[in-house]
């Protein structure tokens, strides 16, 4: 395969920092926020304890490869156009018990990717703040590979005169109302 037909990627691996932190609520004590990524982060088997505070603690709870695609520059870049950059973390609550209580699932760039882990409202997403080093990265592997795609605009098409299809019996309210409009025309 050459390489203008391969998939052009870059990756890095980044640690993925959790925070549980207590809560005043009846059905939870306490409750998981990705707070932080740590880009070049090496591979951990166990959890390590970052930090902790008065009902808080943080946790280096797994390396993940962050991936950056060709097709996605556009929004890498719309990414790094916002107020604050950031890296989209998704993380997931133990389904088991003998599972650790939450575990990190995927960490993007691209807004659009973690949107699509919000539709399902099972995971946890936040954006965390993307470090210097990294928008640097990310905002080479832009200049690198973005291709402006121009806008093209769709042409309507006329379905005034559009044959019925499939054999469609119409009510008797859209036979008055095609009725209706062919009086017209």
């Amino acid at each position: 395969m050459s390489e203008a037909t391969a998939q052009i990627k870059d990756s890095l691996p980044v640690g993925i920092v959790a925070e549980r932190r207590k809560i005043d609520h009846p059905w939870q004590d306490y409750r998981w926020l990705p707070v932080a990524v740590i880009p070049g982060a090496g591979e951990s088997s166990e959890w390590v304890r970052i930090a902790s505070g008065d009902g808080w603690d943080q946790h280096h709870i797994a390396t993940l490869e962050l991936e950056l695609f060709r097709k996605e520059t556009e929004a890498y870049r719309v990414n790094l156009s916002n107020e604050r950059p950031s890296i989209y973390v998704v993380l997931r609550l133990a389904e088991e018990p003998d599972d650790p209580e939450v575990s990190a699932v995927f960490a993007t760039a691209s807004p659009y990717e973690a949107q699509d882990y919000l539709d399902t409202g099972e995971d946890i997403v936040e954006a965390v703040p993307m470090p210097e080093g990294m928008i640097a990265w990310v905002q080479k592997f832009i200049d690198t590979h973005h291709v402006d795609e121009p806008f093209k605009k769709r042409k309507r098409k006329d379905y005034k005169e559009e044959p019925m299809r499939f054999g469609k019996v119409l009510h008797p309210v859209e036979e008055r109302f095609y009725a209706a409009r062919k009086w017209r025309e």
